[in-house]
C-alpha cells in the first residue's frame, strides 16, 4: 500500500488515463492470482514460514520495479511482482493466523487484518507527508528498503513448519489438490464470491479514492490522500473491534450488517458530497471522507470472517482452503480497480464508484455463506 499516496502522480508520470491505467491494475491481479494458487500447494508441501521467506523478497522487488517504471509495461511488470509475493504472504499469515487462534483458543484473526490495515495506514500516511519532501520514486525505495529489514525479525516468530498445521491438523484427512469446479467446492465458490465482493471495495475505496477526490472534486495535493486516510482509520478501528463483534454478534451478522448499512452510508455520502463539491469545497470533503469511514467499518471484519469460514471446512486442509478462496477474492481486490477504471472511462470517475459500493452490499448479502 505504499503507493497510494502517490497513485495520482505515478499516474500522470506514466502518462496514462484512467481507462488505461485500470488497464494496469491487471498487473497485480495477474500475479496475485498465481500467488495465491501456487501458496496452496506450497504451504501444504513446505509449510507457511518458508513461503513467507521467499515473499519477503519479492514484495520490496515489486516496490523497487514500480519506483523505476517509466512505461506502462513495467508498472504493468511491477505490479504483478508485487501482487504475486503480497498473495504469498497473505495466504501463509492467514494459515498461520488459523492455528494461533487454535493455540490460544480465542479470536484474533481480525486483530491480525487490523495490524495489516494499521501498516497500510501508516505507509499511506507516511506517503502524504512526504509528497512534499520525496519523488514518488524516492518513497517507494525508502519503503521497500524499510520493509525488506523489518521482515527479517519477524519471519523469525513464526510458527515452524511443525507447528503451523499446513497439511491439515491430523485428525482428519484433508486435500492438497481440489478441483477448481465441482460440487464438492461449492461452498469455497460461495464464500470467495463473497470475499470477492468486499475486496472490490475495499480496493477501490483504496486505489481510487485519492483521485476521485483530486479530479472529480478539486481538492487540492496533500489532502486527496483523505479519502484513503479515513478509510484506513475506519478499517483499523474495526477490525481491531472485530473480534469482539464477531464474538457477540457472530460472523454471519456481522458481515451482513457492515455489507448493507456500510456501503448504503458510502453511496449517500458519495451521491451529497460529489455535486456539493462544486459550490462549497470544505464541506463536501467531510461528507465525503465521512463516506469513507462508513466503508471502511463495514468492510474491516468481512476479509478475517470469509477466510476463517474457509478454513473450517471439512476435509480441505486450512491452508488448501484459504488459497483457494484468496484466489477468487485477491483477485478482486485487483480487479476493482481495473473495472473501476473501465467504467470511469466510459462514463466518469463519480458514476463509477457505484460498482464497489454496490459490490460492498454484495458481500453483505453473501454473509449467508458462513457457518456458525
Amino acid at each position: 500500500m505504499a503507493w497510494v499516496a502517490r497513485i495520482p502522480e505515478i499516474k500522470d508520470a506514466v502518462g496514462l488515463s484512467n481507462g488505461e491505467f485500470g488497464f494496469v491494475f491487471l498487473g497485480s491481479t495477474v500475479g496475485a492470482v498465481l500467488g495465491a494458487q501456487i501458496a496452496g500447494r506450497a504451504i501444504h508441501t513446505f509449510g507457511s514460514r518458508p513461503v513467507i521467506n521467499l515473499s519477503s523478497f519479492l514484495l520490496p522487488a515489486g516496490l523497487v520495479a514500480m519506483a523505476y517504471s517509466k512505461t506502462a509495461p513495467e508498472l504493468f511488470f511491477a505490479l504483478m511482482l508485487m501482487g504475486f509475493g503480497y498473495a504469498l504472504t497473505d495466504m501463509s499469515v492467514n494459515t498461520q493466523a488459523v492455528v494461533v487462534e487454535k493455540i490460544l483458543n480465542q479470536k484474533w484473526m481480525s486483530s491480525f487484518h487490523g495490524m495489516w490495515s494499521l501498516g497500510s495506514f501508516v505507509t499511506t500516511v507516511f506517503g502524504g507527508v512526504m509528497i512534499s519532501f520525496l519523488t514518488p520514486k524516492e518513497n517507494l525505495l525508502a519503503v521497500a528498503a524499510i520493509t525488506l529489514i523489518a521482515f527479517i525479525p519477524a519471519n523469525l516468530y513464526l510458527l515452524s513448519p511443525a507447528e503451523d498445521e499446513h497439511a491439515g491438523d491430523g485428525e482428519e484427512i484433508t486435500e492438497a489438490k481440489i478441483p477448481f469446479f465441482g460440487k464438492s467446492v461449492l461452498p469455497l465458490w460461495a464464500i470467495g464470491l463473497g470475499l470477492i465482493a468486499g475486496m472490490v471495495a475495499e480496493g477501490a475505496a483504496s486505489d481510487w479514492g485519492a483521485i476521485l477526490l483530486r479530479d472529480n472534486m478539486n481538492i487540492s495535493k496533500g489532502v486527496y490522500a483523505s479519502a484513503f486516510a479515513s478509510f484506513a482509520l475506519a478499517m483499523i478501528t474495526s477490525r481491531f473491534l472485530g473480534d469482539k463483534a464477531l464474538e457477540k454478534f457472530g460472523a454471519r451478522n456481522t458481515v451482513r450488517y457492515g455489507g448493507i448499512y456500510g456501503g448504503g452510508g458510502w453511496a449517500l455520502c458519495l451521491a451529497i458530497a460529489i455535486p456539493l463539491s462544486s459550490v462549497a469545497t470544505v464541506p463536501a470533503l467531510v461528507i465525503a471522507n465521512i463516506g469513507f469511514i462508513f466503508a471502511g467499518l463495514g468492510i474491516g471484519p468481512m476479509f478475517p470472517a470469509f477466510i476463517l469460514a474457509a478454513s473450517r471446512l471439512k476435509g480441505i486442509a486450512p491452508a488448501v482452503a484459504i488459497s483457494r478462496v484468496g484466489v477468487i477474492g485477491i483477485a478482486g481486490f485487483f480487479i476493482g480497480p481495473t473495472v473501476t477504471g473501465v467504467l470511469a472511462q466510459a462514463t466518469s470517475l463519480s458514476w463509477a464508484m457505484a460498482y464497489p459500493v454496490g459490490m460492498m452490499i454484495l458481500a453483505g448479502y453473501m454473509s449467508r455463506s458462513i457457518s456458525e
